[in-house]
């Protein structure tokens, strides 16, 4: 039961991202969070508060069309009031006919808050990608415009 909630939390991450639903992709972080995409854009980890995050988020993923974010293959591991999760993920962005597909694994940890969960790491680990490569930089002019 808990490990259901747990996923459903990470899951809530993600699917807020799609929807462009911040408030909801927010609330799943603590208020700070260590964040490491280090492997996919060569900058290191930094503890990021969850506003700084949606931020960022704001203003790259609006300028896709649409993002389908896939993540599976959950394994939980926890004690108490704390979890560490590893998955994998694909993610899909499209912007007209083109394409940019990343895919890799993601280390997380959350605590126990009440009777919420909240992640306080999320670091993802790229595999591959592939696509159309410059359509983040794309999105990110798009998203600047609106």
């Amino acid at each position: 039961m808990e490990a259901e909630q747990i996923i459903q939390t990470i899951t809530n991450i993600f699917n807020g991202a799609d929807e462009r639903n911040w408030g909801k992709a927010q609330a799943i972080f603590a208020d700070n969070v260590l964040l490491d995409y280090s492997s996919m854009n060569g900058s290191p980890a930094v503890v990021i508060s969850s506003e700084k995050i949606i931020e960022g988020w704001k203003g790259f993923l609006p300028g896709f069309d649409i993002t389908h974010h896939q993540v599976y293959d959950f394994k939980v591991d926890q004690k108490e009031k704390v979890a560490k999760v590893q998955f994998f993920g694909k993610a899909d962005h499209y912007i007209d006919k083109d394409s940019w597909t990343v895919e890799g694994t993601y280390d997380t940890e959350l605590e126990k808050t009440g009777n919420k969960w909240k992640v306080t790491k999320f670091k993802f680990n790229l595999q591959k990608q592939s696509g159309d490569t410059s359509l983040p930089q794309k999105a990110a002019e798009i998203a600047g415009k609106k």
